[in-house]
């Protein structure tokens, strides 16, 4: 007879965090049996080359509630949140970063909030011990994302988050939408809310995010913003767009042969494309990441697992 589904899965992605992993864990057992439910801990190793997977072996033969995937190399923090996402047995889910920063006895706040009929509960880390030169570009990311997105979290992209399975089970990952969770849950029509969460100083190792993070991060926030508006009728956006772009190079050649009619045509040619080239490239790539959005095949590779 096979043992029975837990009550939660949580998801941890790891990428060299080798000595936070063993208190990690005891924390998360504590967290799990103060809320009274059943768990599983599911580990997915980020292509670690600290030893973590060896921790990550000796958690799983120690307890049978660990279980664990480790990839061929690092394909990010999206990618090992989808390998996670396709192993959870249980009918929630929570996840939460591997470095000790997140705080496991939210755990019971998290499930009263599901509780409370919420599909997606994401944290807010409302004090934060990080860096300024971290906080300040994060404060003016998620108040972008939530003016674009309309959905007014203070901290989207806060790893501890908590899911109805339902949740998990249609909101596909890539790239790096991870950032974006509560703004596909909410494209979907779950429903979603946030809770202050504890956040702690890092112990271990480093920050594995750096200033760069924040221009890919508002890229993404572009294309999340396509794939929820105009995913399923992308013709409304992208036709609109080549019209646009056509008339605007017929002013631009119109304007210019009439106030200069000695210009010559490679030089408004030049002109034409410097004003449009980079919006064309645009939507070449929202198209691009129409295309990529709808792949079958998994954003990783798995080399070993336990549990």
């Amino acid at each position: 007879m096979s043992e029975p589904a837990p009550g939660l899965s949580l998801v941890l992605p790891v990428h060299n965090e080798r000595e936070s992993l063993p208190p990690l864990f005891d924390q998360i057992a504590a967290a799990v049996q103060a809320a009274g439910v059943s768990a599983e801990v599911i580990f997915v190793d980020d292509g670690s080359r600290d030893g973590s997977w060896d921790v990550i072996r000796d958690l799983a033969a120690r307890d049978p509630r660990v279980r664990g995937v480790r990839f061929r190399r690092n394909f990010g923090k999206a990618a090992a949140l989808q390998a996670g996402f396709e192993m959870v047995r249980a009918p929630r889910v929570i996840t939460l970063d591997a470095d000790l920063q997140d705080d496991p006895a939210e755990i019971p706040n998290f499930l009263k909030q599901l509780d409370q009929g919420y599909d997606l509960v994401s944290g807010w880390k409302k004090v934060r011990h990080d860096p300024w030169h971290k906080v300040f570009p994060s404060h003016v990311f998620n108040a972008i994302v939530s003016w674009m997105s309309r959905v007014q979290l203070h901290d989207h992209n806060c790893g501890m988050k908590a899911y109805e399975v339902a949740v998990i089970r249609e909101v596909r990952l890539y790239g790096e939408m991870h950032r974006f969770i509560p703004v596909l849950a909410a494209a979907k029509g779950f429903r979603v809310g946030e809770l202050v969460i504890h956040h702690r100083p890092r112990q271990f190792g480093r920050s594995k995010y750096g200033a760069k993070r924040f221009l890919r991060g508002f890229l993404d926030m572009l294309t999340v913003n396509f794939l929820t508006r105009y995913g399923r009728r992308p013709m409304h956006l992208l036709g609109g767009a080549a019209l646009a772009v056509g008339l605007a190079a017929l002013v631009i050649a119109v304007v210019g042969l009439f106030w200069h009619p000695a210009m010559s045509a490679w030089t408004l040619l030049g002109i034409v494309f410097a004003v449009l080239g980079p919006l064309v490239l645009f939507l070449h790539g929202l198209q691009a990441e129409l295309t990529a959005s709808t792949r079958t095949d998994p954003p990783f590779s798995i080399v070993d697992w336990v549990g």
